[in-house]
């Protein structure tokens, strides 16, 4: 997240829709592509499409991966907890693991726009939620607005103050100066006084005679008032934080069962495998049903899984998963709920908070209706780097007390209206364990170490893709473009071959 603050994330390229491999290229070559998530899903896709014989080996009970949509009725397995099994009522879910899609995640929507998923908005902040930071709870326009206000108040005295004549020509100086005023609601004198109410209205205006009055607005102490609200203040500046976010209607697991759909006789559910091995022609990949042989394999699985996988890979490729860091260990918590927020004319949107739950998303869809599931926490390392651990950590009743106290400082007395929790902790969830890799920072290559490339070159016959090999880490993107990686991979390899 803070590689793409700074400028630094990479926008997919728009031909990432019109991916395909030659027609008929794959006529009687096998392959095997290990995973079903997105990364698996958009592989074998295209493979058939091509003409290939694949077969997709997948852990789990169920496709998707780290897009898991949860439905009255389904059960949540994790390392060393309680199975939970959720108990929303029909027509409510939570998406456990990815949340939203930017726009300008190309490749993903095009699949969407191909099966024909239906896409609705994604409310990625609110003005009118509630910010609870040190003890206190402002509305997000309060804080934002705010600190825009106040260092517009500070440019301005500059100015004032001719601490920029060097460096600012009289003329641009003065356009800046006055522009500042109407960008910051500074009054004649330079003074942050919420001109405008961009910082919220202690009265709004109504009827007759009552005009609105502005709310006094925050000093920076108040603001920043701690480092936890760093992150929050800049969300909505993001690259892939930025309108217009989407999901697809009625959870996201649609985009992925949509290309489940397509290649549903293809995917064998329930069958985790023992080891990769090479052959002399191919690859033989083990099972505890038995053994499975191809002329290629595709690897989505995440590095946890991989460095204790036995198999045929170069001591480079060892060596590099084995250095690979642990992934994200987010967690997620929720509760189905009457739609009390609304009320506060909260519509979809983010709460943020420094208590160990971080962030609150408010549902996005069905506006009105009698009940929603409420996502009270988010703890992703958002406010506070240690807090996913130390969430996680905790059992499932002090999750859901802080939870429930966090919405009460947010909407005092309301969390007695929720009911039907379930937590979600994606370290100690099967076949995933973490989210996406924490790669360490890099001189000259950010966010990635020197290992990276090993990690996504070819093992003979074998090729990789996931989000992990991308530079749209945590994201369906991410995964997808990989999958186009590793196909032309393939692809390059059956054109040798047949040169050969």
């Amino acid at each position: 997240m803070a590689m793409e603050a700074m400028g630094l994330a990479q926008p997919t390229p728009p031909e990432a829709t019109k991916f395909a491999l030659p027609p008929g290229s794959g006529s009687g070559r096998k392959v095997v592509v290990l995973g079903a998530g997105i990364a698996g899903l958009v592989s074998t896709y295209e493979l058939q499409r091509a003409g290939y014989d694949v077969t997709v080996l997948e852990a789990r009970d169920r496709i998707g991966g780290r897009v898991w949509t949860i439905r009255g009725g389904d059960r949540i397995v994790q390392f060393g907890r309680a199975m939970q099994r959720a108990e929303f009522d029909d027509g409510l879910y939570l998406n456990a693991g990815a949340a939203r899609i930017p726009a300008t995640h190309r490749a993903i929507l095009g699949y969407a726009r191909r099966f024909g998923v239906k896409l609705e908005p994604f409310v990625n902040q609110n003005r009118s939620a509630g910010w609870d930071f040190a003890g206190k709870v402002h509305e997000e326009r309060s804080m934002a607005f705010g600190i825009r206000g106040q260092i517009a108040e500070l440019l301005a005295k500059a100015i004032d103050q001719h601490a920029l004549d060097s460096v600012m020509p009289k003329a641009e100086r003065d356009f800046f100066r006055g522009f500042l005023g109407f960008y910051g609601g500074l009054d004649e004198k330079g003074k942050f006084v919420n001109l405008g109410g961009s910082a919220g209205f202690a009265t709004e205006g109504g009827a007759y005679g009552q005009s609105a009055k502005d709310l006094a607005p925050l000093s920076i102490k108040e603001i920043l008032s701690g480092p936890a609200v760093g992150l929050p203040l800049i969300f909505d500046s993001i690259p892939d934080m930025q309108s217009s976010m989407l999901q697809p209607v009625g959870g996201m697991d649609r985009i992925a069962d949509a290309i489940y759909q397509q290649v549903k006789a293809r995917v064998r559910l329930s069958t985790p495998i023992s080891a990769i091995r090479r052959t002399a022609s191919g690859v033989r990949i083990e099972h505890a049903s038995g053994m499975t042989e191809a002329d290629y394999c595709i690897c989505t699985l995440p590095l946890p899984i991989l460095k204790r996988l036995p198999s045929d890979f170069s001591p480079a490729k060892k060596a590099a998963i084995a250095a690979a860091p642990g992934y994200q260990r987010s967690v997620k918590v929720a509760f189905e709920s009457p739609r009390f927020w609304e009320e506060q004319d909260i519509y979809g949107g983010l709460a943020w908070t420094d208590r160990k739950n971080e962030n609150v998303i408010y549902p996005s869809s069905d506006f009105g209706s009698p009940k929603g599931v409420l996502v009270g926490a988010y703890a992703a390392g958002w406010t506070n780097q240690d807090n996913p651990d130390a969430f996680s950590a905790l059992s499932n009743d002090q999750q859901f007390r802080i939870v429930r106290d966090s919405i009460d400082a947010l909407h005092p007395g309301k969390s007695a209206l929720m009911s039907k929790p379930v937590t979600v902790r994606w370290g100690l969830t099967p076949y995933s364990e973490g989210v996406s890799p924490n790669y360490p920072g890099n001189p000259g290559n950010p966010n990635r170490p020197d290992y990276y490339p090993e990690l996504y070159k070819a093992e003979g016959p074998i090729v990789f893709a996931g989000e992990h090999l991308s530079f749209q880490p945590a994201w369906q993107e991410g995964a997808a473009l990989s999958a186009h990686a590793a196909l032309e991979l393939v692809q390059a390899m059956v054109a040798d071959r047949a040169a050969a």
